[in-house]
């Protein structure tokens, strides 16, 4: 059976609360995922002090025109301190800890906790310093490529690729970078069109609303869903309003495990639960009439008709045009014994 790395990404989603963000990895844990997934930044070397707010950052924390990506971001870092603490959580509740560097300070330091999987968010496809430092670790990649054209994502794989870590050991992701993403910008084709590009293992980052869009990616082919999820929506904070709640992202989880055992292993041939049904289900040879022994049999003389245990139509032809051994009832169930 396929099984899909769920990555429940709380990213900011703990609003700089220790307590907030032990409460998430709960959740992510009771939803059934395989990570919980959170962003380790020093503010001061991921952003200028004066760049502007993204669109869907002022809208959902009604900040204001004026409004600084650096006020924001640094009200939600987390201390090297709390990254020992919410490991430790993860290891209690049976829930893998990852966390996504932002600066390539926190990339050495998420390195020296022992991280074994490096994400990198779609802003960093085109730092060239950032994805050699990263490829130079050899160790399992996760990239995210929204806002990135395929040549663009061909030259992140090559950076990697040439800095240490070979293709088998990365995983290339659809993403649309807005917050939360519209239905017909998510492009899921576009997944395919990398995997057979690249000839590369794919997945898929989701920000649309609701659980449709990822459970539709794991049917097309994804081996990792990445999915925001909050306590509850109406908390203040720039990711929360394009984020599921636990119940939602629990049923996201279940229903992906559900299409996982659907998928099958793509050999066509009938199930256990459905070969006792075959005899009661198809058809064979019946007469339609009432015959004596010596007719020869004709096409207005069958009928099929359920169950399966006599001559199948598809020896119809075999059929027609023999000679009736035995007087024989309308109804009755042929056998090739009945014929000659």
């Amino acid at each position: 059976m396929k099984h899909t790395l769920i990555i429940a990404e709380a990213g900011v989603n703990h609003n700089g609360s220790i307590e907030l963000a032990k409460k998430l990895i709960e959740a992510a844990a009771d939803a059934g995922a395989d990570i919980v997934k959170f962003q380790t930044f020093k503010s001061e070397k991921l952003v200028a002090k004066s760049a502007m707010q993204a669109d869907y950052q002022k809208k959902n924390l009604n900040s204001g025109e004026s409004a600084t990506q650096f006020e924001m971001l640094k009200k939600l870092e987390l201390s090297e301190d709390a990254h020992y603490v919410l490991i430790e959580h993860c290891i209690k509740n049976n829930i893998k800890f990852l966390s996504t560097g932002f600066d390539l300070e926190s990339v050495d330091f998420l390195h020296s906790i022992g991280i074994d999987i490096f994400k990198i968010p779609s802003g960093e496809i085109t730092n060239l310093p950032y994805l050699r430092k990263i490829g130079a670790k050899n160790l399992n990649v996760i990239l995210s490529t929204g806002m990135s054209d395929l040549k663009e994502v061909e030259n992140a794989l090559d950076i990697l690729i040439e800095s240490g870590t070979p293709k088998e050991k990365i995983i290339v992701l659809q993403c649309n970078t807005d917050y939360p993403t519209a239905f017909g910008d998510v492009n899921l084709k576009g997944m395919l069109t990398m995997r057979d590009a690249f000839n590369i293992s794919v997945g898929y980052s989701d920000h649309t609303p609701g659980i449709e869009i990822p459970v539709a990616a794991v049917a097309l082919g994804a081996e990792v869903i990445e999915k925001h999820f909050t306590l509850d929506r109406n908390m203040e904070g720039p990711d929360h309003k394009a984020s599921l709640e636990p119940g939602e992202l629990k049923k996201m989880v279940k229903s992906i495990r559900h299409v996982e055992l659907a998928l099958g292993d793509g050999i066509k041939r009938p199930s256990e639960s459905e070969s006792k049904n075959i005899l009661i289900v198809r058809k064979s040879i019946h007469l339609a009439n009432d015959i004596k022994k010596g007719h020869v049999i004709s096409a207005d003389d069958l009928i099929m008709k359920r169950p399966a245990t006599g001559i199948s139509p598809m020896k119809y032809d075999e059929v027609v045009g023999k000679i009736a051994t035995k007087d024989m009832l309308a109804d009755y169930l042929l056998t090739f014994d009945d014929i000659l």
